[in-house]
């Protein structure tokens, strides 16, 4: 049965060979089926998806105007404060020290103005009844104003050590969520040190880190689709806020904000979103993956001359990678024919024949 099998292999060899010659005995080379695409300009819109976080327009680091030991911690991160509720307190020993030695210098001023208030009036009537000299009426009104320039320094200081008593009290400006703490009691707090970082109420921006290579393309107007990672069913629409003027040396990134001003209660500080952004269509060559090859390690597709029916390399530059396809930047031209299907084992100048669908 083998022999058989074999013998018959053998016969169907022969009948194709000396079914290949041209009559003296030399085979006859026949063109390589292959099935081709007729390249065309389509619109082509590239779609970026990047993933983000949910951040609060404005936040605020908050900090001590003045440097002491921390007495109290009132809140902690995740606590939603209101305006000008306390956060934290400094020991204020030493500015209740100063402002009690400033309220005794405006009564002590104040007494001295009295003195000199008195001695004044008093000369005044002296000098318009003659029974006393200029010079002694001159050195009165002198002593006077000097007593008022005293308590009006001494008040100065006593608002200055009230002011900076009040300094050792910090209190929110804004109502918001308390997003960082960098303080603990007992510590030393060193002035304009943040303390604690304040995402204000209000509207919420979704930031991104975004590579350069993107703002190559003009962006489309309808805005930027945002959805949570975590649930894909809460969307909204976003538009571009800021775009960072500079790029970000540790990431090679760009930071932008898209801005939400309603934005779903589901997405709350903190929280993971998807961004997806469309680009600007415009007219590009769009290839199957079955078409690519390489000539000398550069992208290329092979061609087909439809009067010859003969096949060239062409390299291209290309735009974009897709799923099923790749983008040609430059290389083509509308009407190329471009072998899609039996390229593989071609060779430049080798007559093909064009089938509609490629062999199994």
């Amino acid at each position: 049965m083998m022999n058989g099998l074999r013998w018959g292999g053998l016969c169907l060899l022969a009948l194709s060979i000396s079914a290949c010659d041209d009559g003296d005995g030399r085979p006859v080379a026949q063109p390589r089926p292959v099935r081709v695409e007729e390249v065309k300009l389509q619109e082509y819109a590239p779609v970026v998806s990047l993933t983000g976080e949910i951040r609060a327009r404005i936040q605020t680091d908050l900090a001590f105007r003045i440097s002491g030991r921390v007495s109290e911690r009132l809140v902690d991160v995740g606590d939603h404060v209101t305006a000008d509720q306390v956060l934290a307190k400094l020991e204020p020993r030493e500015q209740e020290a100063d402002l009690e030695a400033a309220n005794a210098a405006v009564t002590a001023a104040e007494a001295q103005l009295a003195q000199a208030k008195a001695a004044f009036e008093r000369q005044q009537g002296l000098i318009q009844r003659g029974y006393t000299t200029r010079p002694t009426y001159d050195q009165a009104e002198a002593a006077l104003r000097t007593a008022e320039g005293t308590l009006a320094s001494a008040k100065a200081q006593a608002e200055t050590a009230k002011e900076l008593l009040s300094y050792t009290v910090l209190r929110a400006g804004a109502p918001g969520i308390i997003t960082a703490r960098n303080i603990e009691v007992g510590q030393v707090a060193q002035a304009a040190q943040p303390a604690f970082t304040l995402a204000e109420d209000g509207p919420r921006d979704a930031v991104f880190a975004v590579h350069e290579s993107i703002f190559s393309r003009q962006p489309s107007s309808g805005g930027i689709e945002l959805s949570l990672v975590g649930d894909p069913a809460v969307k909204t629409i976003g538009q571009v806020r800021e775009i960072a003027p500079t790029v970000d040396t540790k990431t090679g990134t760009v930071r932008v904000k898209i801005g939400l001003d309603s934005p779903p209660p589901a997405m709350t500080l903190g929280s993971a979103v998807t961004g997806v952004g469309r680009s600007k269509p415009q007219p590009s060559f769009i290839v199957p993956w079955s078409a690519l090859t390489a000539d000398a390690g550069r992208p290329a597709v092979w061609l087909v001359d439809p009067a010859t029916k003969t096949v060239s390399l062409q390299t291209v530059e290309i735009e974009a990678y897709q799923s099923n396809a790749f983008v040609v930047r430059s290389g083509l031209k509308t009407g190329d024919l471009v072998v899609v299907d039996g390229g593989k084992l071609l060779r430049p100048g080798q007559t093909v024949a064009i089938v509609s669908e490629a062999r199994q």
